[in-house]
């Protein structure tokens, strides 16, 4: 136990000593008054949760909640880290920069106490989109599938948006055919005697701009 003297309370009774007691790491003040004790973290709150574009950086801030029930902003103290180095990647001071598309959790610690928050990175300046087979394939036999692959050509790079756009053809409803519209996986299932040619559509919704590929599916 540490024990400091700080100051001298004068009042009508005898005097009176305003100590500082540290007892494993926890600050005691006690003066004329009594005792208070320094409050202790207990959670926080990471932010924002948002979209960003790549290329583009975003500024996280934490939030810390007492035991007193009080909050502020943790200015210092805050160790920062993601899960996902290739998307986003973080500063000691938590500033997000945004590197390929996809989803990183942003995660603050002090301490033992954490918070996370989830930034989504999508791809800026798309020019255009390919659509392709992932094995270079224009027509499968009905009861087979097909996985398809988009990739967008954006700032003189390209970058696999598979998982980013949004999947369907042309037209949307054909026999024993379907297409995942998150994933671009296109199954069929056996029985048709005819041939059906359609056109397999890749579209991203931030911007509007698709790419598609002729594609038939044959008995």
């Amino acid at each position: 136990m540490q024990l400091v003297e700080r100051d001298h309370c004068r009042a009508a009774g005898p005097r009176f000593v305003a100590l500082a007691l540290s007892v494993a790491g926890v600050l005691f003040m006690t003066g004329c008054e009594g005792f208070f004790v320094s409050p202790v973290l207990t959670g926080m709150t990471v932010g924002p949760t948002a979209s960003i574009q790549t290329g583009a950086t975003l500024q996280m801030s934490a939030v810390g909640t007492f035991d007193d029930g009080s909050q502020k902003n943790l200015d210092s103290g805050v160790f920062w880290s993601t899960d996902a180095p290739t998307v986003a990647i973080v500063s000691s001071t938590g500033l997000v920069k945004a590197i390929a598309p996809g989803q990183a959790s942003i995660t603050g610690a002090h301490g033992t106490v954490t918070g996370s928050a989830t930034v989504t990175v999508t791809l800026g300046g798309i020019t255009s989109i390919q659509v392709t087979s992932a094995d270079g394939a224009s027509s499968i036999a009905f009861g087979s599938s097909e996985q398809f692959v988009a990739t967008a050509s954006a700032n003189g790079q390209q970058f696999d948006i598979t998982n980013s756009v949004t999947w369907s053809t042309n037209p949307r409803s054909i026999s024993d055919v379907s297409i995942d519209s998150s994933t671009g996986l296109l199954t069929t299932t056996s029985g048709s005697t005819t041939t059906q040619t359609f056109t397999v559509v890749a579209l991203d919704p931030t911007t509007g701009i698709a790419g598609q590929m002729n594609f038939s599916v044959h008995p």
